[in-house]
């Protein structure tokens, strides 16, 4: 463990040291291919424009080249292998993607996809919108909203190890060391395997979502309550407004740029959900999503190239539209500022 923590931690400060070597050394030798100091008025003039226009260009490689390596690259290979065998040799068309509109899984894995998107989205809004709202009036606000964005800083595969020992499945009669079914037991009910049951698996899967992502949403929506003017919420007490008018007629209008913003995002983090499948059930007991089923075909029983890199495609084609309309919106809101 020791190892571990000093080994990352080394890993981050030579990150943050080689970022600082790198901004340093590439303005060191561009001060000295194009020199101001020294010079007379018109060189220097003309050196300070050019090392102006360079220097940012410097900082935004790095970034760059990682953009093209990682995603635009991906992307480009992602299209031309959804149009040839699982080997990636041989061109066969559009035949992989005539076999997902056939095949019974992918059906299986959009129609859930469809299901996290209706869910997860609307509840992690709601109760960040409500969870922000509510901790702005208490004096220990700020410490339920640390307590509440917490699950942010675990990963999802942790998140699903933790959720494992909450929906954990004992024989009827054995002791449940899963608190969901200690509750049932409890009550008198008897202990199911939460998320083997079809259909309602889903639910259970998406509920690990909601508690990450009720932080973000919470955090976001708290910042844009707080910018509401203060005359426009003591013009509705006068006026005679309750708690209730106030919050979803006042409150809500002038701040639904962000909770679509909100929204949005969740939304985008829905249609790429992998690893608290992976996790829990691995896409068993038709639970499916599709990234999940693009590992699947992508990595696993010798690969298919072909038919994983089509569902990689499909996933994209879905994502970014989302993508583009954030991008637009949060660009307007920049000019408004």
């Amino acid at each position: 463990m020791f190892y571990q923590l000093a080994a990352a931690a080394g890993f981050m400060l030579a990150g943050v040291l080689g970022c600082a070597a790198y901004f340093w050394g590439t303005s060191f030798v561009l001060d000295l291919i194009f020199p101001s100091k020294g010079k007379s008025g018109a060189v220097a003039s003309r050196n300070l424009r050019i090392t102006n226009a360079i220097r940012p260009w410097l900082f935004l490689a790095p970034a760059l080249f990682a953009l093209a390596t990682y995603l635009i690259y991906p992307v480009i290979m992602s299209l031309w292998y959804s149009f040839h065998d699982r080997a990636g040799q041989n061109f066969v068309g559009v035949s992989n993607y005539a076999w997902m509109v056939n095949d019974g899984e992918f059906r299986q894995s959009i129609y859930n996809n469809f299901l996290w998107l209706l869910v997860v989205p609307a509840l992690a809004t709601f109760f960040g919108l409500v969870i922000a709202a509510l901790t702005d009036r208490i004096w220990w606000g700020n410490i339920a909203k640390t307590l509440i964005f917490m699950p942010m800083a675990i990963s999802f595969v942790g998140a699903a190890v933790i959720w494992k020992f909450i929906y954990d499945f004992r024989p009827e009669g054995a002791e449940q060391i899963g608190l969901l079914n200690a509750i049932v037991v409890a009550f008198g009910g008897a202990p199911q395997a939460w998320i083997t049951l079809p259909f309602w698996n889903n639910f259970f899967l998406m509920a690990i979502l909601v508690w990450i992502q009720t932080g973000f949403a919470m955090v976001i929506l708290s910042a844009a309550l707080r910018g509401i003017p203060e005359e426009t919420i003591e013009a509705a007490v006068i006026d005679g407004a309750n708690g209730w008018q106030i919050f979803f007629k006042i409150m809500v209008p002038q701040i639904w740029g962000t909770i679509a913003v909100v929204w949005t995002t969740i939304t985008s983090l829905v249609l790429k959900v992998f690893d608290i499948v992976l996790a829990m059930t691995n896409g068993q007991w038709q639970s499916q999503v599709l990234a999940n089923l693009m590992f699947d075909w992508m990595f696993r029983g010798g690969g298919d190239f072909g038919r994983g890199a089509a569902i990689a495609v499909v996933i994209m084609v879905l994502v970014v539209p989302i993508m583009i309309w954030n991008i637009r919106n949060a660009a307007k809101e920049m000019k408004g500022h």
